[in-house]
């Protein structure tokens, strides 16, 4: 998205392709800063700048047969009193988020009603999301933790609450950010205090369990400064200024460095759901990169795990990812690789 008042939409099977192209749609009388797909691709939402709230697209068929996004009637209320930082829509699609850069998290159903309110009393929020598997929302900012939350719904798929889930707690200054993995099984921070910190966060919470923390790493951290783990969880990518320096979490190596990726600094970084390509945004362009780093990443401990099995039908599984990985990295770099 963008001031030309027009959000573009690619597919990720088109990449490798030489032609790259894309879905339109007009936002009328506006333009928007902040675009969120919905778990089916069928919808999005947007943030609008001078209107200053959530609006709503929806997938529909033309004549042609051909297809378009169309703006629903309506736009959410607005609610916020500072400036939004961040949107979100659950993977469920029972709830959307927003955030502001005060201390304001808003919970909505998709129709645009306000289900829950968060003050996340961090001073300000430099950061918020809704994880993958769209059960948490979580935030970060003055405060050298990160806050993750619980959007319950009962049986009947009524709203009930947002409780109260974990923190991560270990930075020594503010964090920038944070992403999850896929399953939320696992969580990546970066902070003002030059660390990168790798947590297990597969635990008992409504037993008070507190995450575990697997790996601590040094990075250049420059604002605006950002980090993507991959839904494997197999490599953290960070962005500090112009460029993205890439990790695996295995050791805590740097793999991959990118220097002036951008003209301007890297407003956002995520990786596509299957781990195989890294975006990042800055300037005008929107970048993708190979995830090598999550291939080797999977030679690496799909062969450790072969040495340990017995288990023929599982060392035919095993040898085919380990094919599937190297074909992969040779298609990239070449046979010799």
């Amino acid at each position: 998205c963008g001031r030309r008042r027009t959000v573009r939409l690619w597919s990720t099977r088109d990449f490798t392709a030489r032609e790259h192209r894309c879905l339109r749609a007009n936002v009328g009388l506006d333009h928007a800063e902040l675009v969120r797909l919905s778990p089916d691709s069928r919808a999005f939402i947007v943030w609008l700048a001078n209107g200053e709230t959530i609006r709503v697209y929806k997938m529909t068929k033309k004549d042609d047969g051909s297809f378009t996004f169309t703006a629903t009637s309506g736009d959410f209320p607005k609610k916020h009193k500072a400036p939004v930082i961040n949107i979100g829509i659950a993977e469920t699609g029972k709830f959307i988020m927003t955030a502001s850069s005060d201390t304001t998290i808003l919970i909505w159903s998709p129709k645009g009603e306000v289900l829950a309110s968060i003050n996340t009393n961090q001073m300000n929020n430099a950061y918020a999301t809704v994880s993958p598997c769209g059960r948490f929302v979580a935030s970060c900012g003055f405060t050298p933790d990160v806050k993750v939350w619980e959007v319950c719904f009962g049986k009947n798929g009524d709203f009930r609450e947002v409780a109260r889930a974990f923190e991560l707690k270990g930075h020594t200054a503010g964090v920038h950010s944070f992403s999850f993995s896929n399953d939320s099984r696992r969580m990546a921070t970066v902070s003002k205090d030059g660390t990168w910190k790798f947590w297990d966060t597969d635990v008992e919470y409504k037993k008070q369990q507190d995450p575990y923390l697997l790996l601590t790493g040094k990075c250049e951290v420059t604002e605006p400064c950002r980090i993507a783990l991959s839904p494997d969880a197999r490599v953290v990518a960070i962005s500090s200024g112009t460029d993205i320096v890439v990790y695996n979490t295995r050791r805590g190596e740097e793999e991959e460095r990118f220097l002036g990726v951008h003209g301007q600094c890297i407003t956002d970084l995520a990786f596509d759901t299957n781990s195989r390509y890294l975006v990042s945004c800055g300037d005008r362009a929107i970048r993708v990169f190979h995830n090598t780093a999550g291939h080797r990443a999977v030679v690496e401990e799909m062969e450790a795990m072969l040495k340990k099995t017995a288990n023929k039908a599982t060392q035919e599984r095993l040898e085919q990812q380990i094919s599937s990985a190297r074909k992969a990295l040779a298609a990239i770099y070449g046979k010799k690789h």
